[in-house]
């Protein structure tokens, strides 16, 4: 934000103002709903409109360039169209983060105007367009593998340069503030490692193993053997020359595999921001794979992202712009509904959890800071404008949901009841 603006507050009263367009008009009347904050909307740089709480500090500006298009991509498509309108470059802003921060505060006004405003048929089969072609990205074996490919293999080179040397991409876990980004991110691992007792008798199947950097973590301080396995080539190809060139091709395996189709045993099992990517329909095949593949006194690792537990049910049925247009086919989890899946598939259940939805917070910022450190770097590989902009819409909405805490990240270790591993005795 501009000091200008910091220094503004939401009018009592405004200038009349004309409204051009049936999609200004939903638009507009929407954003009259939220109560919240204060939030200004630059039209053109012809007129100013603000939305909020009058007498409020105006904590987030809009700077709308091409109106009408903008309006339809809001009208028709929601949230959705609210990020492919900042990918076009139709409205910028001086701080994302604020923006998509204002949206959250105004949440319920925001779900409120949304179920009121579905009485225009267009707007209703729009809408349902986006939610056709989510569903036809669930995570089958086959679709799997398309899904991930679409965002984990944009170049080993493109996240080597914003990612921190050990390529982990997920939260990390800050000790304090100043902490460096590996230097957490080892912190997250090492965080695992102890809640499950790892040793170096142990054998430990990562699912979702990324680029190595839990795998390569565990066997050097821990000594035990791990095998990885992921469904993507890039990350398995980079992960191996890792593994080589630390010498630990002894201990450490990957494989190309879906987690549906692992076998074997093993002591202790970690999966570290992968269960995203699995969907609702196949929460249960991931967790009687687990039961099944884990040995009676092991123990169960996983990092995954979350919703409270009554939003999960409305979620599940919705489809927002990062699963249009980031990690299609993804959905995020909630405590109790793991708990569920677990009653239902195994004898697993939790036995500690701890909440880190502030560090994601501030993983985010990070990255979105090394990203745009490296721009010449990025337009050097070959991605443009529009990708660029997603991405930096992508970086700023989640870092938003993770400060605001409507969204948040846990590990969570569950285990079986009576496990020697676990007993005073």
């Amino acid at each position: 934000m501009t000091d200008t603006t910091l220094q503004e507050t939401v009018p009592l009263h405004q200038a009349p103002y004309k409204i051009k367009s049936l999609s200004e008009y939903f638009v507009f009347s929407a954003l009259k709903k939220m109560t919240q904050g204060g939030l200004r909307v630059d039209i053109d740089n012809d007129s100013h409109r603000y939305f909020g709480k009058p007498g409020a500090p105006i904590t987030a500006l809009v700077k709308i360039h091409q109106p009408a298009v903008f309006f339809n991509h809001c009208a028709f498509y929601g949230d959705v169209g609210l990020g492919q309108a900042y990918t076009e470059g139709l409205w910028d802003t001086d701080d994302i983060k604020a923006v998509i921060a204002w949206f959250i505060e105004n949440l319920n006004e925001l779900q409120g105007t949304n179920t009121k405003s579905t009485n225009i048929p267009s707007v209703n089969f729009l809408t349902i367009i986006n939610w056709v072609r989510h569903l036809r990205r669930r995570n089958t074996v086959t679709m799997s593998k398309r899904n991930i490919s679409e965002h984990y293999d944009l170049g080993n080179d493109f996240y080597a340069l914003w990612l921190d040397p050990s390529m982990t991409y997920s939260s990390a876990r800050f000790q304090y503030p100043e902490q460096s980004l590996q230097e957490a991110q080892e912190a997250k691992y090492e965080a695992l490692c102890q809640k499950l007792h790892l040793n170096a008798k142990d054998h430990v199947l990562e699912i979702g193993c990324g680029w190595g950097g839990f795998a390569l973590y565990a066997a050097k301080k821990y000594g035990c053997s791990i095998t990885g396995v992921t469904i993507s080539q890039a990350q398995a190809s980079y992960a191996n020359e890792k593994i080589v060139a630390a010498g630990l091709q002894g201990q450490i395996t990957i494989r190309i595999e879906d987690y549906r189709h692992i076998t074997g045993s093993y002591d202790k099992i970690v999966s570290i921001e992968m269960l995203e990517a699995v969907g609702d329909r196949y929460h249960e095949s991931f967790f009687s794979k687990c039961h099944e593949v884990l040995r009676p006194h092991g123990l169960l690792g996983v990092q995954m992202i979350t919703v409270p537990d009554y939003r999960y049910p409305s979620l599940k049925r919705s489809v927002d712009w990062i699963q249009r247009h980031i990690f299609p086919g993804s959905l995020l989890l909630s405590v109790g509904r793991i708990n569920q899946v677990l009653l239902n598939t195994s004898d697993l259940f939790l036995h500690d959890l701890e909440d880190l939805g502030n560090d994601y917070a501030r993983t985010l910022a990070r990255w979105h800071q090394n990203f745009n450190a490296a721009l010449p770097q990025v337009k050097a590989l070959g991605f443009d404008e529009p990708f660029i902009r997603s991405w930096n819409y992508y970086l700023k909405y989640c870092e938003a949901a993770f400060a605001t805490r409507n969204i948040s990240v846990v590990q969570a270790i569950y285990t079986r009841p009576n496990n020697k591993n676990l007993s005073l005795l």
